[in-house]
């Protein structure tokens, strides 16, 4: 029987980088069997619309290391606007909910802060939140962040590419090995080679550089949830809970609610069901 405030929701779903849509299918799927409806964004130069650079499916992959990005110029703003976008078709009904997952974080929380009235909860999946420090960079480069994987994964410099680039096709064993220990270690290694396949080679660079500023009147008033990946390679915990603690500080009058997930930090490749479960508790 269909609860009837699931029926009543829409759930927005914001990905992180190198993703898209399609990752969050899954999960979709979960959700409707619970009644719940949802709709998937495809930030700029993510999803089937990505541009790859030139010798990325040519053998050798040629110029990888020093291609500019074609994504170089999307802005954080470009990215925040295609969420209000779909926001804006999701507000016919009663509950709309956020859910922003890794550096997606940065352009839901512009998004919610420029129109909050479009919002009913934000979530944040393992996701960057800016109310303590305004730019994903500023936490990745915490102490917090040193037991964090995937350092070897990033190729070129990222401020000459204009993208963070990594290579989700590539052919040597321990690197694909260290993309799946970073970011989907609880899937089989079998299941991965088709996850890895999904991924873009390209985040631009604005979105973990920008600074997103949110206040108290407008961000900060909109209830929110963040859901902790316990056993997150890529943002560990320590980082994950340093985010939640600097926002409460923020924006004391409208803290968290904060649950737990088991597992890695792509928990809708890994168990959608208990994620979907979690986003209707």
């Amino acid at each position: 029987m269909t609860d009837r405030s699931s029926a009543d929701t829409v759930f927005v779903f914001v990905h992180g980088a190198w993703h898209g849509s399609g990752q969050w299918a899954a999960t979709q799927r979960a959700l409707a069997a619970l009644g719940a409806a949802s709709i998937a964004i495809d930030l700029p130069g993510h999803g089937f619309d990505a541009p790859l650079p030139g010798g990325y499916l040519q053998p050798g992959q040629p110029g990888l290391f020093t291609e500019r990005s074609a994504l170089a110029t999307v802005t954080m703003d470009d990215s925040a606007e295609a969420v209000l976008d779909t926001l804006r078709q999701g507000r016919h009904h009663r509950r709309v909910v956020l859910v922003a997952h890794s550096a997606g974080g940065g352009p839901a929380s512009l998004a919610v802060e420029r129109a909050p009235e479009l919002v009913d909860e934000v979530v944040y999946l393992s996701a960057f939140v800016p109310a303590g420090r305004p730019r994903f960079f500023d936490y990745l480069g915490s102490p917090e962040n040193v037991t964090a994987r995937g350092q070897s994964l990033i190729l070129g410099d990222p401020g000459e590419l204009g993208a963070v680039r990594i290579n989700p096709l590539s052919q040597d064993p321990a690197y694909a090995e260290e993309l799946r220990q970073t970011y989907y270690h609880d899937i089989p290694s079998d299941r991965f080679d088709r996850w890895r396949s999904a991924l873009s080679p390209d985040l631009p660079l604005a979105i973990p550089t920008t600074p997103v500023i949110v206040t108290p009147g407008r961000w900060g008033r909109v209830p929110r949830t963040f859901l902790r990946c316990a056993d997150d390679r890529a943002l560990p915990a320590a980082v994950q809970d340093l985010m939640i603690a600097e926002a409460d500080r923020a924006m004391p009058g409208n803290s968290f609610t904060v649950r737990t997930l088991p597992g890695s930090h792509s928990p809708f490749a890994a168990r959608p069901r208990e994620l979907a479960a979690a986003l209707l508790p």
